[in-house]
């Protein structure tokens, strides 16, 4: 077989060539820190690789999530707590104000100190995340939640009842806000009734007053009818020579609630205290209704009690009402920002718990990842060594062969 000159050349310079290519590939993979610089290198390994990879994105997401969606629920807690401790100074000024030596100037002291906390309140409940938006607003986010509407003189929710949920899991996604329509809006107005009206007989004056706000709140919750309105009026009947009964719709009470009569003492009656005075009562009828159920927001609230304040012509009777109304209803709305913080704390806790659990898989999928993929650095480094020992042999072996020619026989 003839040998030829460029036989001989090509033949040592893809040995050089090939050599080199394998010492590149060591130090790739040396450097990129991974076997697999190719899906041809091992096809098997290359695709669970490549789910793992999406695996740790999608972790990676959860837990920015997690992180957002925890800043934006402390924010939340931040603003209910503090809203929790103007309320509670609400309610102490309301439980001050019906000190019967308070003077007008006084009054007007507390009005002033609780226009303050209204404005507190008001900002409070306007305010934005980390984003711009505003938080109690539901998914309205970009509308100013609560306004004061000029027109009615009342403080109107302008968002919706949405609540924007974030994925922090591939099954779980937890709300990062409450709309203020469940936390602020939900609020129950104190349960009471008409004023008593007095449609027969000869009584000189007659009121009806919550005496039992507990008791009478579970009487009203189990009585009032919305169906049939009639069945919410009541009449205490004034019997001679001084005997009540007291009817609801016309009709007699089973069991029949009657008793002995005296000139202004209270009635009792399921929380109510009926006051009904004159001695030329008996005989004679007073009437009163539930009144029907309403919602009231704080801030309406404190601007109806800031109003009773500095009306100085209120009267005792309907001042005192205002206080009830007041307490009432600033304490129904507390119990629904602590069940907001309840809920709250709720969610941090489960953040928190699948946060740790993201990390968790996180750290299993890079060490799994870690065992299908990273090069085994002992072995890159022998590879690189061995190249470069054949690269160099192969190379100082060329160049003598190279130098072979049919002239050296002749010499």
């Amino acid at each position: 077989m003839r040998l030829s000159f460029n036989m001989k050349f090509n033949a040592g310079l893809d040995g050089i060539l090939t050599t080199q290519q394998k010492m590149n590939r060591a130090q790739d993979q040396l450097t990129k820190q991974t076997r697999i610089l190719t899906p041809a290198d091992d096809p098997a390994a290359s695709a669970k690789v490549l789910g793992i990879d999406q695996s740790l994105e999608q972790v990676k997401q959860f837990q920015n999530n997690s992180v957002l969606l925890k800043n934006n629920l402390a924010l939340e807690e931040t603003i209910l707590t503090n809203m929790r401790t103007s309320m509670d100074r609400v309610s102490m000024l309301a439980i001050a104000a019906g000190n019967a030596t308070y003077t007008e100037a006084e009054r007007g002291a507390l009005a002033q100190e609780l226009k303050n906390i209204q404005i507190e309140l008001l900002d409070l409940m306007n305010s934005r995340n980390a984003e711009g938006g505003y938080i109690f607003s539901g998914y309205q986010d970009k509308k100013q939640s609560y306004s004061l509407n000029n027109a009615t003189g009342v403080y109107e929710f302008q968002g919706d009842d949405g609540q924007k949920a974030l994925q922090i899991s591939p099954t779980i996604a937890l709300p990062g806000n409450d709309s203020g329509k469940f936390v602020f809006e939900n609020v129950d107005a104190r349960f009471k009734t008409t004023p008593a009206v007095i449609s027969a007989g000869g009584a000189t004056s007659a009121n009806v007053v919550v005496a039992d706000q507990g008791q009478f709140d579970a009487y009203y919750k189990q009585t009032y009818d919305s169906l049939t309105p009639a069945n919410n009026d009541f009449s205490v009947v004034l019997t001679a020579p001084s005997t009540y009964e007291i009817q609801q719709n016309g009709a007699a009470l089973v069991p029949p609630v009657t008793g002995a009569f005296t000139p202004n003492a209270p009635i009792q009656f399921n929380g109510l205290a009926i006051n009904v005075n004159g001695v030329a009562a008996v005989p004679g009828q007073v009437d009163f209704s539930l009144q029907p159920p309403e919602k009231k927001n704080m801030l309406t609230t404190v601007d109806e009690f800031i109003k009773a304040l500095e009306d100085p012509a209120i009267s005792d009777f309907d001042f005192t009402q205002i206080i009830g109304d007041t307490v009432n209803q600033i304490t129904s709305a507390a119990s629904n920002i602590d069940s907001a913080l309840s809920t709250i704390g709720g969610r941090i806790n489960v953040l928190d718990s699948v946060f740790g659990a993201n990390e968790d898989l996180t750290i299993n999928n890079k060490a799994y990842r870690a065992d299908i993929s990273e090069v085994d650095y002992a072995a890159a480094l022998t590879e690189i060594t061995k190249q470069e020992i054949a690269l160099e042999a192969i190379s100082n072996t060329f160049v003598k062969v190279s130098g072979v020619s049919l002239f050296d026989y002749i010499r």
